[in-house]
């Protein structure tokens, strides 16, 4: 009797880290979402045919590479409290062209919540630029520009200390109580922390970007 409540429970962990394609670390209960999937049109929806899988490091990383909004976000997946992280690269030149992050909060392609970057504000000596370098938005309802026409200097802040506009730099998104906090680079204080503007308890995660933008090592961890 005991072999068999032994194997159930394996089958059970099996099925559990397969699920969505991903593959959850030993230890902890972070989900890691497979990117090659988005290039295979499984198991992601959204803007999937403008994409290009690349690497960082011997890790799949999706690169968009074009001049219009992509968004892409797991098909089933349900998130409400917890922690994404990510490694991002944008480009500092030409400025406006890359803006670069991840959604949450995802119901389809109007409606939805991200923080995303402006890498070529990272480390620029104009201090109204550098106050533009992480956003938070919450869509349809409360676009950047009507944020910054209202709410100026509340919901996108520097980042400090600057990363490079044109390399790798790492971010963790805390969410829980309505409360958005962004980290970057494994900085201690948060660069960014904003009430959420939506009332969705819910929703999908996935990723962001106008442009030109490589998104690398997504991992999701729900508070359990």
């Amino acid at each position: 009797m005991k072999t068999w409540i032994v194997l159930a429970a394996i089958c059970i962990t099996l099925l559990v880290g397969c699920s969505l394609g991903s593959r959850q670390p030993e230890g902890n209960s972070a989900i890691i979402p497979d990117l090659k999937a988005v290039l295979e049109g499984k198991e992601w929806k959204g803007a999937i045919d403008v994409t290009q899988l690349v690497e960082k490091d011997g890790t799949p990383a999706i690169e968009f590479n074009d001049e219009n909004f992509n968004l892409v976000w797991l098909d089933g997946f349900e998130f409400n409290d917890g922690t994404i992280e990510f490694d991002a690269k944008g480009k500092t030149d030409p400025p406006q062209t890359s803006f670069v992050g991840v959604a949450f909060r995802v119901v389809d392609d109007i409606t939805y919540d991200t923080i995303y970057f402006r890498p070529f504000n990272f480390g620029v000596s104009d201090p109204d630029r550098r106050a533009h370098a992480v956003q938070y938005v919450s869509s349809p309802l409360w676009t950047w520009d009507q944020l910054r026409a209202e709410k100026p200097g509340q919901f996108e802040q520097p980042v400090e200390p600057a990363p490079d506009g044109d390399d790798w730099f790492h971010t963790k998104i805390e969410i829980q109580d309505s409360q958005v906090r962004v980290f970057v680079n494994g900085a201690q204080e948060p660069a960014l922390q904003v009430p959420e503007l939506s009332d969705r308890t819910g929703g999908s995660v996935g990723l962001y970007c106008y442009g030109y933008g490589v998104i690398a090592n997504l991992q999701i961890t729900p508070v359990e």
